[in-house]
Order: C-alpha cells, then structure tokens, then sequence
C-alpha cells in the first residue's frame, strides 16, 4: 500500500477566527491557500498518477484542502473520517487503513502535529514526530504488507513550494 499524508492548506487565523464564536472545525482555508493547494494539487498529480480513495478530516480546512486535491484525478472517492480529528489515537486510523485493503493507494488529509507524529509512528515506532509537514505538504509511505507502527518506509516528503512547482 501506498499511503499519501496531506496537511491542510493555509487556513485563516486561529485567533481572529476564534472571535467569530464558530468552533475552530469551522475554520476555512484562506483564498491565497485555496490557490496554493490547487497548485500544489495539480505537481501531485504529475508525480502520483492515481489515488483509490482520498480520506480528509470533518474539520473545514481539511475537507477544502482534499476538494483542491479531488479536483485533479477522475472518479475519486473521497471519505469523511474521525479517524482524521486532531488527538484521535493512532490506533484507530491504522485500523481504518487495515480495512482498506483493496486499496493501493490512499491519501489522507489532516492536520498537524497529528499528521507528523503519525508519519513517525508509522516509520519507526516513535511517539514523538520526527518530520515536518508544512501547510499543504505531502508525504508518500509505502508498505509492504499491512499498515503498522514501525512498518512504513519514506519514499518522498515535499513542501508545497515544490509541489508547486512542480505544477
């Protein structure tokens, strides 16, 4: 399996958005990273020539950020998941990728620093994150065999810069 690790674009501010008196799942994307990730969206699909099944957060700026993502590639299914809230535990999306098996290759959109302790959960076992996912970077883990703690290998980590320009 290959698995795609998205952090959502760039969203408006915490602090102002806050003062609306939504809940910060509300909170969108701006319009500068709306541009940006379709950009950065449209260098992803030069490099990953399809995705069986794109999975994005509840929360706004990730279902945004998947939309942009979406656009690029024909007839993908795209899925909602808890699994994908910040602080949900690790067990639980790995579980959610366990039962994708006919899946060859899943994108996941989601937000920091959960996204970048879960890449270095997958790769080595680690609590603590080792990497760093950027606002609309992408990550590709490949596995082997099932999804597991320690099982993944790092084949690429891209900031959206070159995403972009790869675009």
């Amino acid at each position: 399996m290959r698995l795609l690790v998205v952090r959502h674009a760039i969203a408006e501010d915490r602090e102002a958005f806050a003062q609306t008196g939504q809940p910060d799942s509300e909170r969108p994307l701006t319009e500068r990273g709306i541009r940006r990730m379709r950009l950065g969206a449209k260098g992803l699909r030069r490099i990953i020539d399809s995705i069986d099944l794109l999975a994005t957060s509840p929360y706004t700026r990730a279902v945004q950020t998947a939309g942009a993502i979406e656009e690029y590639y024909t007839d993908l299914p795209v899925v909602v998941i808890e699994e994908l809230v910040p602080d949900r535990p690790f067990s639980e999306l790995i579980e959610w990728l366990q039962n994708q098996a006919d899946a060859d290759t899943i994108a996941l959109v989601g937000h920091e620093p959960h996204l970048s302790t879960f890449v270095s959960f997958l790769l080595s076992n680690a609590t603590e994150s080792f990497i760093e996912l950027k606002k609309g970077g992408v990550c590709l883990l490949e596995f082997d065999a099932q999804v597991a703690p320690g099982a993944g290998r790092l084949r690429w980590l891209l900031p959206p810069r070159l995403l972009r320009a790869i675009a």
